[in-house]
């Protein structure tokens, strides 16, 4: 990192002053995209103009030459950001103005600020604020002592003090006088924009976060033990750390620090930030008569004003970075889930496991339709085994139902064990049982939608339906329940609200509009998530259809009250209307388009039914000859693909984890044992696995392959189907180490080492890295990252002792308040029954 002197170099540099040239947010944005600016004003304009996302991506190529949909995400993104910097700027220039102070000089600077930040630094001289010392000081006339001070060192400051004492003006002494004077310098060398700038930059690169217990709260705080004296460099620290060590502040177990720098061995030792300071000003120590009193004037001015200005930048800037990363994860997580693979339309038995309440049952039809419900009780303490199989054998017959879905949630072995059983007595019904996530199914139950869906319905049984229809459908039915609910995130209850929402309910967004949806029995939440339909207009769109009947074509959509042409052109190419008056309407043509497809029928001679799904056909037409003013290369080509293959679902195939029978409770696992299991969730360090054993494992990024990995997801994405490894079991804290390199050894040595690795297998960021998200003994009692290196202040360069390389759990951090309901692993929030 820079050292004082360097910047020292950089503050003289930005004196040297040049004419700032303002760039306009288009073409900024360009500039951080990497594309052309033209291109940046057609979605800008796009959107100004009501259009969605999904529609620029997926009908309006031509404008913005071929922009994807995360271009386009991040450009809405920056849009936001940069005008409401431009709202600010405006609202800092007429305040400026209406104190009279705005000079060319400084209106050129506020043009010039590139950042909230920066503008800010920039406005606080003039923002204004409650009678400070500094101002009592000028108005009791000390400015001229202060600023003559600080222009002329070889004046002696108590003489020149003895000038100014008016006790009619509170200044009863020279001493008074002088400390009126700090006060007005401290007050001008903390709100030097550049010289903060700076500073804020030197700070972010050589300080160190530092965490340590409460007296008192180590006890309580237990589950923070990791963070009861640890330090880390800002720019090293995760974000599950970050939020971990907030959320124990929040909870008064931690008291966190923001060091400038690592500390020095004695505290007389100035901070390296005040030669910076003091070279900025021109104050250095000459022998003159007031060097002494100014270098002390800079030391108060960077201990009581800047380092606390810094230290409330920095942190905002830690937990800012430390959320976006989050809200990164959970909407990489939510897209994965949202996008698992449909078992599609087949009859379906839902079971939402219970001991106590017994098991609820629900039949749904192929299209999601409850045929059938009941509840039946297998388990402890009623025991009514046979008559539970016998109760699901009739309803199975009777229904002809296909797939059985368990939810994964309490007793949800012993029930996926009595769904075996009824496979295996029952072989004429080939059946296929599926162990289903049950996040979020008792938010849903409980919902207003839930209960105008299934008014009649009992609220415990709405459970079993959900977790039905989410295996026929995930994406149809987990769009009924609020993104933060599904529970595939870190931290999401320490994170901002709207960052949050307006970050999920683009995924789903983007997700919805993806696959396509039949406006013929698609329900008003999903609609409601089509790009241009509204709620209102969703219930309108329902309410049309049950009072007029399925649509028969995608024209028919403009008799829906209150859609209007615009809402028309963004949803009708995202809408599928199968077997009605048009085929196209059950494609992702638009009907924009549909000229272009008439235009292909008649050059290749037939109807357009005989086109469609015509591979042999459609690839001897050359698109070239079907562009136009109004459609390019890049639409007729969607429409070649898309007729080829029309309304192609993008999810992928349907397949199940089948869980090792006689494995059904933590005690039943043994290090080295193989697993197949099913990835529950993935955070920044690791991935949870369910393996059917009620307790969902961890494998540590350092555990999913003998190459680097930077991403967890590059490996593995919620819903995938792994083969898996146990490293290491502890069960009184309910602990599963697993790895998916199934060639690591899971033998303990002597003494409760760690597994035997060779140390270079690891290759992740050393054996410091990995112990601190492992989570070792302490598992991940201060947040979901797991145990953090133990930097303690004396002993920096030593690395902490081997652990035994037990993995933060789904379970243990539900209980220490670090996950939501469902949290790894989904349980939804069902609780114990």
């Amino acid at each position: 990192m820079s050292d004082p002197a360097e910047c020292i170099r950089k503050l003289e540099a930005r004196e040297g002053g040049s004419d700032i040239v303002t760039t306009s947010i288009e073409a900024r944005i360009a500039e951080e995209l990497g594309v052309r600016e033209r291109q940046v004003k057609a979605a800008v304009e796009l959107l100004d103009g009501g259009s969605t996302v999904p529609f620029i991506a997926r009908y309006r190529k031509e404008a913005t030459e071929m922009l994807d949909d995360a271009q386009l995400r991040t450009l809405e993104e920056r849009l936001r950001y940069l005008r409401e910097l431009e709202d600010r700027r405006a609202a800092v220039l007429d305040s400026v103005r209406e104190q009279g102070k705005l000079t060319p000089e400084l209106e050129a600077r506020i043009l010039g600020a590139d950042t909230k930040a920066r503008l800010e630094d920039i406005y606080l001289p003039f923002k204004p604020k409650r009678r400070t010392k500094a101002q009592i000081a000028r108005e009791a006339g000390l400015e001229p002592l202060a600023e003559g001070l600080l222009a002329d060192p070889s004046v002696e400051p108590a003489a020149a003090a003895a000038a100014f004492v008016d006790a009619g003006k509170g200044v009863a002494d020279p001493a008074a006088a002088l400390d009126g004077a700090r006060s007005i310098l401290t007050e001008k060398f903390s709100e030097d924009a550049d010289l903060i700038g700076e500073l804020r930059e030197r700070m972010w690169g050589r300080g160190r976060l530092a965490a340590r217990v409460r007296e008192g709260k180590e006890e309580a705080g237990a589950k923070f033990a990791d963070y009861f004296d640890f330090t880390e460099p800002f720019t090293e620290l995760p974000s599950h750390r970050v939020l971990a060590m907030l959320r124990g502040e929040k909870e008064d177990v931690l008291s966190l620090e923001l060091e400038p720098e690592e500390p020095s061995e004695s505290s007389s030792v100035p901070s390296s930030y005040e030669p910076i300071v003091a070279h900025r000003f021109g104050v250095a120590d000459r022998g003159r008569p007031g060097d002494k009193w100014l270098l002390d004037t800079v030391r108060w001015a960077w201990r009581t004003r800047i380092l606390v200005h810094l230290g409330i930048d920095l942190r905002l800037r830690l937990r800012t970075a430390a959320e976006d990363e989050s809200v990164r994860v959970f909407a990489a997580n939510l897209r994965d889930l949202l996008l698992a693979a449909p078992a599609g339309t087949r009859a379906t038995l839902g079971l939402d496991p219970g001991f106590r309440t017994g098991v609820k049952v629900a039949v749904i039809d192929a299209t999601g339709k409850v045929v059938a419900t009941d509840t039946v009780y297998p388990h402890v303490p009623a025991n009514r085994w046979d008559e539970s199989l016998a109760k699901l054998a009739r309803l199975a017959k009777e229904h002809a139902v296909e797939l059985v879905a368990i939810g994964n949630g309490t007793a949800s072995r012993e029930t996926d064990k009595l769904a075996g059983e009824l496979l295996a007595k029952h072989p004429e019904l080939n059946l296929t049982k599926v162990m289903v996530s049950e996040a979020g199914a008792s938010v849903y139950s409980a919902s207003a939608f839930a209960s105008q869906e299934l008014p009649d319905m009992d609220v415990s049984l709405r459970g079993a339906v959900s977790i039905a229809r989410r295996l026929q459908d995930p994406l149809a039915e987990l769009v009924k329940i609020d993104p933060k609910s599904i529970g595939v995130g870190q931290y999401q209850h320490d994170l901002s609200e709207v960052k949050l929402s307006r970050s999920l309910d683009a995924v789903v967004e983007d997700c919805v509009n993806g696959v396509g949806v039949d406006v013929n029995t698609a329900s008003a939440p999903l609609l409601s998530r089509v790009s241009g339909i509204s709620a209102g207009l969703a219930e309108n769109i329902v309410a049309h259809r049950d009072a007029h009947g399925p649509f028969r074509s995608r024209r028919a959509l403009k008799d829906v009250s209150r859609l209007g042409p615009k809402a028309y052109e963004q949803c009708a190419g995202f809408l599928r209307i199968r077997g009605g008056d048009d085929p196209l309407d059950a494609s992702s043509v638009h009907p924009e388009a549909y000229p272009v497809v008439r235009r292909m029928v008649k050059t290749s001679g037939g109807e357009v039914a005989a086109l469609i799904g015509n591979t042999g056909v459609l690839r001897s037409l050359r698109a070239d000859d079907f562009v136009d003013e109004t459609f390019g290369l890049p639409t007729v080509t969607d429409i070649l693909k898309e007729l080829e293959k029309p309304g192609r679902d993008p999810r992928p195939a349907f397949k199940t984890a089948t869980f090792k029978e006689g494995v059904e409770k933590i005690g039943d696992l043994v290090a080295g044992l193989v697993l197949e299991g099913v990835v529950t969730n993935v955070a920044a360090f690791g991935a949870f696995v369910d393996v059917g054993v009620h307790q969902d494992g961890l494998v540590h990024v350092s555990a999913m392959s003998k190459s680097f990995v930077k991403d967890p997801r590059d490996v593995v994405k919620p819903g995938d189907v792994v083969k898996v490894k146990v490293l290491d079991v502890d069960i009184p804290r309910k602990r599963i180490s697993l790895t998916l390199r199934l060639d690591d050894e899971a033998e303990r040595e002597p003494g409760g080492a760690a597994p035997k690795r060779e140390r270079g297998e690891r290759g992740q960021r050393g054996e410091r890295a990995e112990r601190a998200d492992r989570g070792e003994r302490g598992g991940d009692r201060g947040g979901q990252g797991g145990r953090p290196p133990q930097q303690r202040r004396g002993d920096r360069s030593q690395a902490a002792a081997p652990a035994p390389a037990n993995s933060a759990m789904a379970d243990a951090l539900r209980k220490a308040g670090l996950l939501n309901e469902g949290g790894s692993g989904g349980r939804g929030g069902r609780g114990k029954r």
